[in-house]
């Protein structure tokens, strides 16, 4: 009705028949636009096409949707009905027919000049856009104008705060913190609006007045609690007990500070922490984090002598799930666990020891969200790891029992060298992933989980060098006159890529990335993959050599058709087409093997992927036995030889023995 109003009133010189024909057409229009849909858009909905729309009448700004799968999906939503004028509860003019008119949306001034305005207004408590602010609807863009008026707050405010400032500061940011409109962050186009906010509370309650006075300043959605303590007292205990949504019951969370880290201490301090049961959902939703914060989120603010102090966090969902207890990093806008460490977990809580600092204010618990535990990855890996161990030891075994019959010539000999080295790195890397398995994380083993991370890298992408060097000791054979080097140099070439290349990458990725805490993922020891895509240091070489192989012996197909029977090449020609069949069956198992495992990290929650990268990764020492082995028939040939001969030294020695018997030496008489 306001547009109606304003219009009569610009008018009311006129006659009064075009007064009300005027008002009638602005009425009329104004239901035209009303049943205009806002929610959805009016274009033709083609694939990552985008349209925009405008906000109700009611409301200034605008809404953007992106076109996914056929469906018109909000992105973007800036409306808001709150401004620099509105948001008061007194500034309003007289209205010739009685009553109240707001100024409208036109008249929006800047942000600053709300906190501004409210500064000079009710300086001593801030309660003059309580009112307002919470018959606000909570829609994105009214949540991003309350956040910079508190944030400009923070800012401008250059006294301490009393209980009363902190109670209506409190009751501002409750307003935009509640559990129903968390889903309204996601569409607010700064991402770290919530970090703003998180920021900008604690700055406030840094400055509240530091008196021998408890604070208890509680709300749904935020709760502050604050003391005096001195050196000589037995320790700090606030305790806070909050819901973070309807459907679930109180859940606590808890600030010890033990005796023991008062004794620096010597004069009284405030203490002052802060309680969040939603903002964690807030940060994930603003942000598009994918780690779930599971408990509140505690912000502890301290003086700088305190180093380190114990929070206990109750879960919001009772989970196994490895748990990180992880910082706030105010500069980086993300969770970090190096600012603590998990002392003691269970199904319902965990216990963390933090350490507060300038950078680090904010605390909280973190689950991985799409972690398959099941117990049929759990057999299969185990159960496929003793096979995969097992059959490499039986390789390696059978090498060494033919190891001077299969390598009478320089290219058997070198084709050898290279199963054997394929078997003993992945041997030695499936040795390191168990290892790893029985760590429980970065969290409590940081570096046992660097080390058992760079070693299974290392030696798991050996496995792969190793396959390239066979591949390149074909091309060399097939393209190049095979005797032209001596052994030795073919010997050192084979091992500078084998083990040479690896460990250039191995030690480059955790160089880049270990300094900025980017090595691991936060709930495995193995390669990041959402901070730092580490992990591509080892898919990308794997995948690279895995069509290196298959070209490679796409070459030998073509060239050795070429060699006929009885020519000088023909016997090595043999023995690369030999070496060729091994690469043209292994590469493949192993390259899908990774494949599989890059599958797994793109969709995390897809079972099926799981189970397979399982299987072929556990099994691969078991592949490599058959077909890298038994089914060369030079070995099974060297192998029957072997046992033939120690059975005919066996018999040989029973009969020499037995004649010994019948026969003995006579002694002299």
């Amino acid at each position: 009705m306001t547009h109606t109003f304003l219009l009569c009133w610009l008018v009311i010189l006129m006659p009064t028949e075009s007064c009300r024909t005027l008002c009638q057409a602005a009425s009329k229009n104004k239901e035209k636009v009303s049943a205009r849909r806002h929610d959805v858009c009016d274009g033709v909905c083609v694939d990552n096409s985008r349209c925009g729309q405008p906000c109700p009448p009611d409301a200034q700004g605008n809404m953007e949707f992106l076109c996914k799968q056929k469906k018109w999906r909000k992105i973007t939503d800036t409306c808001q009905t709150l401004n620099a004028i509105n948001i008061f509860e007194d500034l309003n003019l007289a209205s010739p027919f009685g009553g109240k008119i707001k100024i409208d949306d036109y008249a929006v001034k800047p942000d600053e000049t709300i906190a501004e305005m409210l500064l000079q207004k009710c300086p001593k408590d801030l309660s003059c856009v309580i009112s307002n602010i919470k018959h606000s609807p909570r829609i994105p863009g009214n949540i991003a104008v309350i956040v910079q008026l508190l944030h400009n707050i923070s800012t401008m405010l250059q006294t301490d705060v009393d209980e009363a400032q902190m109670q209506s500061y409190s009751i501002m940011a409750n307003h935009i913190l509640d559990n129903k409109c968390v889903s309204n962050w996601t569409f607010i186009p700064e991402r770290n609006i919530s970090c703003v906010l998180l920021h900008s509370v604690n700055t406030f309650a840094r400055k509240l007045l530091k008196n021998k006075n408890a604070v208890d300043i509680s709300d749904v959605f935020i709760h502050t609690m604050g003391t005096i303590i001195s050196g000589g007292s037995n320790g700090a205990n606030l305790t806070f007990s909050m819901r973070v949504d309807d459907m679930r019951s109180d859940v606590t969370g808890r600030v010890l500070i033990s005796k023991d880290e008062l004794q620096p201490m010597l004069s009284p301090f405030p203490v002052i922490s802060i309680a969040f049961p939603t903002l964690g959902a807030i940060l994930e939703a603003s942000l598009l984090e994918k780690a779930t914060v599971n408990g509140l989120v505690l912000s502890v603010i301290l003086p700088k002598e305190l180093k380190q102090i114990s929070l206990v966090f109750e879960k919001i969902r009772n989970s196994e799930k490895s748990t990180q207890c992880v910082g706030w990093h105010s500069l980086e806008n993300r969770w970090d666990q190096n600012a603590c460490q998990i002392i003691q977990e269970n199904s319902q809580q965990a216990v963390c020891k933090c350490r507060p600092s300038k950078l680090f204010t904010s605390f909280s618990i973190l689950m991985s969200p799409h972690t398959l535990e099941s117990p049929v990855l759990t057999y299969i890996t185990y159960i496929g790891l003793g096979v995969s161990i097992c059959s490499l030891i039986l390789c390696l075994s059978i090498e060494a029992l033919v190891w001077s019959r299969v390598t009478k010539t320089e290219i058997s000999y070198l084709r050898h060298l290279c199963i054997a080295n394929v078997a003993a790195t992945l041997l030695v890397a499936d040795v390191w992933f168990i290892v790893a398995s029985f760590l429980s994380g970065p969290a409590t083993h940081h570096d046992g989980c660097v080390a058992a991370t760079f070693f299974v890298h290392f030696f798991y992408l050996s496995v792969f060098f190793w396959m390239l060097a066979k591949a390149l000791l074909i091309l060399y054979g097939i393209l190049i006159v095979f005797h032209t080097l001596p052994k030795s140099v073919l010997v050192a070439s084979l091992f500078s890529v084998g083990y040479g290349c690896p460990l250039v990458v191995a030690v480059v990725t955790v160089a880049a990335t270990e300094p900025s805490k980017g090595y691991l993922r936060p709930e495995a020891c193995w390669l990041n993959w959402d901070m730092t895509k580490a992990l591509l240091a080892f898919v990308v070489p794997a995948l690279t050599i895995v069509v290196v192989n298959l070209i490679t012996v796409t070459i030998v197909i073509v060239k050795t058709q070429r060699a006929t029977i009885g020519s000088s090449m023909f016997q090595e020609v043999r023995a690369i087409v030999r070496i060729s069949k091994n690469i043209a069956i292994l590469t493949p198992l192993l390259g899908l093997t990774w494949g599989f495992g890059l599958a797994t990290v793109i969709n995390d929650r897809s079972l099926v992927f799981h189970v397979l990268f399982s299987l072929l990764n556990a099994f691969q020492g078991f592949f490599i036995l058959v077909f890298g082995t038994i089914l060369d028939p030079k070995i099974r040939e060297a192998l029957k030889n072997r046992v033939t001969s120690t059975k005919w030294i066996s018999r040989v020695s029973e009969n020499l023995s037995s004649e010994y018997s019948c026969h003995p030496t006579k002694g002299p008489s």
